[in-house]
């Protein structure tokens, strides 16, 4: 059994985690704030007498310290120590641990129906886990465990649970998240997948863009609702010269600019449908989608070549990947690939929902996009990227989304069989693959975020680009690689650095779509063959 770090409980903010001097601290998990200023307790120890009790082991429910004692959430804001003979201390208090010693909120429960509760609760989590392999189990548990201690209640999410994508620094539901979250949650909780799907369609614009992020205390979903921090990260790597020409002339990114994230909502919500049928959500979220399609191809294609692009780096959801270098708009091909797949998904549940002629023009406007597609951006080697400063300018640098028009499965066969050949080619193939920067491109960086370390979210679309374009073989070559790397790398990361395995330097952990990919992946691979 994996040992969960740090302490914490489905629905709560509450963090307790090792200080480098061996004590425990606790902080709450807030948007956009540092964990050291949202410290509730610090210091905290355990004593027999003068001898210090450190921790034994760490489950789901509970800490286990030398002793006997264990730490145990009453609820969401309540921490209690349960055991005899031993004292706690911290900075600023102490008390005795006789029965229940209560170090955070309030309760007055006795301390075996503490653990007995704690017990239940994740042992029905857990009870949902989907089927994975055997040597997967472990890592699936640590995924399953990593999607539930990170569904918290969001203040503007209506009353649902969002699952954030990690405690540490990620407090809110962002978009494209939200969508791989779901494919991992409709295995074990269909329910709460659809949640998440719903908590962003809520707070829709009238114009159609779905936000960015869902917060505490509103959205994001256009510049001016940045934080303070990111205008600075922003202008320090897009707002200044980069090495081939400055960006917009020199000047960081000025105005109010609709910031939202990839078109991935159809093909989630048909991801889920596929696993656990409900037409009645099919019904709910077909419209708001068809709407937010219809944005993607009016407002964010401002030269109105039919093709769409991201008008802000963090549209796209790659923040600092060298595609930005020259600017903040560009229009990489996974964009257009992304719409064509979800027109072809909004197709589906059109059908699904006994709307046949709708159905049928959006399969014809999928093929359409992709012909397009085809046509502006095939070079007749690659799929090109396009820098849209003060004039477009083509990105030197190679990247898995220049592959990703696989995800379409509607590519002529020629093209289809030359970006899987550039796959497997040592530029991006090897033990560890995708790298985010080619292997072999000047900007490669393996620890550097979309410069070069491996992400699960674009193998996991690469994977089913695969599988629709017609080469299962290398599909389930990808997956096996993939699975092997999170299993044998330690943790379940925000990113991997591809040359080692491991997580890359500054990439956090407990990340939420890491873990439902992975778990989904996993899933797949426990099912049987034909």
């Amino acid at each position: 059994m994996f040992e969960p770090t740090p302490f914490t409980d489905r629905g709560s903010r509450l963090l307790v985690m090792p200080a480098d001097d061996g004590s425990l601290w606790i902080a709450r998990a807030e948007y956009e704030t540092r964990l050291t200023d949202t410290t509730v307790l610090t210091g905290l120890r355990l004593l027999s007498g003068t001898t210090e009790l450190p921790v034994r082991h760490a489950r789901a429910d509970r800490l286990t310290f030398e002793g006997g004692v264990e730490l145990v959430f009453a609820d969401p804001e309540t921490l209690v120590l349960v055991g005899s003979g031993a004292r706690a201390v911290w900075d600023g208090g102490e008390g005795l641990v006789e029965g229940t010693l209560v170090l955070t909120g309030h309760s007055t429960l006795d301390g075996p129906t503490l653990l007995d509760r704690a017990e239940r609760r994740w042992r029905e989590w857990f009870d949902r886990m989907p089927a994975v392999p055997g040597e997967l189990r472990e890592r699936a548990e640590q995924a399953w465990w990593t999607l539930g201690v990170n569904l918290l209640p969001i203040a503007q999410a209506g009353g649902r649970q969002g699952v954030v994508p990690s405690k540490f620094g990620y407090v809110g539901v962002w978009n494209w998240d939200a969508c791989f979250h779901a494919v991992g949650l409709r295995h074990g909780a269909p329910g709460l997948a659809r949640d998440q799907i719903r908590i962003l369609l809520a707070h829709q614009r009238p114009d159609g863009l779905v936000p960015d992020v869902v917060h505490d205390l509103g959205v994001l979903a256009e510049t001016t609702d940045l934080p303070r921090s990111d205008h600075a990260r922003l202008a320090q790597h897009v707002g200044t010269a980069g090495p081939h020409e400055a960006a917009l002339d020199g000047q960081p990114i000025g105005g109010v600019v609709p910031v939202t994230k990839p078109p991935l909502l159809a093909w989630a919500v048909w991801k889920i449908h596929e696993v656990a049928p409900d037409r009645a959500f099919l019904a709910e979220v077909y419209e708001p989608i068809a709407r937010s399609h219809e944005w993607w191809l009016t407002v964010s294609d401002p030269d109105g070549d039919g093709l769409a692009e991201y008008l802000h780096p963090y549209s796209s959801g790659l923040d600092d990947s060298p595609i930005w270098d020259h600017g903040p708009r560009a229009e990489p091909p996974d964009l257009n690939s992304y719409l064509a797949l979800q027109a072809d998904r909004l197709g589906d549940i059109a059908e699904a929902l006994g709307r046949t002629a709708e159905a049928t023009e959006w399969r014809a406007r999928a093929a359409r996009h992709v012909e397009l597609l085809v046509a502006r951006r095939w070079n007749g080697e690659r799929f090109t990227t396009l820098a849209k400063t003060s004039r477009e300018v083509e990105v030197a640098c190679r990247t898995p989304l220049e592959l990703m028009p696989l995800f379409t499965g509607r590519l002529p066969g020629e093209i289809a069989q030359r970006l899987v050949a550039d796959l497997v080619s040592p530029s991006f193939w090897a033990e560890r693959p995708v790298p985010t920067v080619a292997f072999d491109d000047p900007d490669f960086d393996p620890d550097a975020m979309w410069r070069g370390p491996v992400w699960l979210n674009v193998n996991y679309l690469l994977i089913e680009g695969l599988r629709r374009s017609g080469f299962p073989e290398v599909a389930d070559e990808l997956t096996a690689r993939t699975l092997r790397m999170v299993n044998d790398g330690g943790g379940l990361y925000e990113y991997w650095n591809p040359l080692t395995g491991t997580r890359a330097t500054r990439a956090t952990q407990n990340f939420g779509w890491s873990s439902a990919l992975f778990l989904d992946l996993a899933t797949y691979s426990a099912q049987p063959r034909l």
